[in-house]
């Protein structure tokens, strides 16, 4: 069961939906690619609202394609790549159909350790090495999931006092300081790209 312990700055309804709904927070995850992060977090709920209910894993999984995709298209888009990502968000639902029987928080849940969770993660589609590390750390420190070295798995994602990724946003000041931690990347990166 999750705590109310996820608060990004946007519809309350979505945050809601976000803190009690495992399949919701995994397709924010999934969504959360070249846009905007509160676009991407408030896309499970503009679903929702647009299907009239929440769909779970099975019923995502074997939506007609075409007409996910529609779905995803409506005006505002529910992500930059509606087809691309409304088949990744398919192929996401299919692999927690097969391995999960269709239950998002059997992922992470009764894991022995950090290091299986980041595993299991990890196998996702579109889930890589960081992404997995990122929502890591989203479950240990805003939904309480901390098996035994949750946060050596999640790397530097995994700190305390830290301002780096969506783990570590509770409120406006807090998504501000997220931005420009990764401003700063993206231009060392660009630097050390430079200097080749």
């Amino acid at each position: 069961m999750f705590v109310m312990a996820f608060s990004l700055p946007i519809d309350p309804a979505a945050n809601e939906l976000l803190n009690r709904n495992a399949l919701a927070l995994v397709l924010g995850l999934v969504l959360d690619q070249q846009v905007p992060m509160e676009r991407a977090f408030s896309a499970p709920y503009d679903l929702v609202q647009r299907l009239g209910h929440e769909p779970d894993a099975a019923e995502l999984a074997g939506y007609d394609p075409e007409a996910l995709v529609a779905v995803f298209a409506e005006r505002p888009a529910l992500h930059r790549f509606p087809k691309a990502m409304a088949a990744r968000v398919q192929e996401v639902c299919q692999v927690l159909v097969d391995r999960y029987d269709g239950d998002a928080a059997k992922v992470w849940a009764e894991v022995p350790d950090g290091a299986t969770a980041l595993k299991r993660i990890g196998e996702l589609p579109g889930f890589g090495r960081q992404k997995s590390q990122i929502f890591l750390a989203l479950l240990g420190k805003r939904f309480g999931v901390r098996p035994p070295g949750w946060q050596e798995a999640a790397g530097h994602y995994g700190e305390d006092d830290v301002y780096r990724s969506v783990a570590d946003i509770t409120d406006q000041q807090s998504l501000t300081k997220v931005r420009e931690y990764k401003q700063q990347m993206k231009a060392e990166g660009k630097a050390a790209k430079n200097r080749l």
